[in-house]
Formats: C-alpha cells, structure tokens, sequence
C-alpha cells in the first residue's frame, strides 16, 4: 500500500473537519476529524523531520485552523478552508515530506 503523505493527511483533517461539522451539524464531530487527523500527520512529521519540524508544522496546523475562523468572515468559509489547508500542505511537503 502506498504511503499518504503527510501534506495530504494534514489538508484532509482541515477540510474533512469543517466538511463534517458543517454537513452533520456536530462541532464536535468534525472536530474530532480534526484532532485525528492532526495526530496522525503529527506523527509522520516526526518520523519524518524529527520533533522540532513536528512540533513547529502541528502549531502550523492548529494556528491554521483557528486562522481560518476570522478569514472566513473575510473571504468565506470554504474558501479560508481551502486556502488554510494549502498553507498548511505546503509548509508540510517543504518540511517534512519531499524528505522522504
């Protein structure tokens, strides 16, 4: 089976997170999407980049998520989700994945 890279996994759990909660109405649902997601990649970046790169990419991703909630208010939901999740995606293949 093929390895998921980390960037993925990460931008999976923001825009899996809020799709969830958006769609079933539980917060804390989509949350816990979130939180899954973010353990996992959290443990990739690890064993990928070592604790620091993991330590700084898992501020990245949850400073994305509660980013995200002021830069809706500017540009939308989806589109600060899509745009956080990018951001994070990319700060995690420059870090941890293209490393192997």
């Amino acid at each position: 089976m093929a390895k998921v890279p980390a960037a993925a996994v990460a931008a999976s759990g923001l825009i899996g997170g809020y799709g969830v909660a958006r769609w079933t109405g539980k917060r804390q649902l989509g949350g816990a999407v979130l939180a899954v997601a973010g353990a996992t990649a959290a443990q990739q970046w690890r064993r990928q980049a070592g604790g620091r790169a993991a330590g700084a990419l898992t501020v990245a991703y949850v400073v994305g998520f509660a980013g995200s909630h002021p830069l809706a208010k500017k540009v939308g939901a989806w589109p600060a989700v899509f745009g956080v999740a990018g951001a994070v995606a990319l700060a995690s293949w420059a870090v941890a994945d293209r490393r192997g």
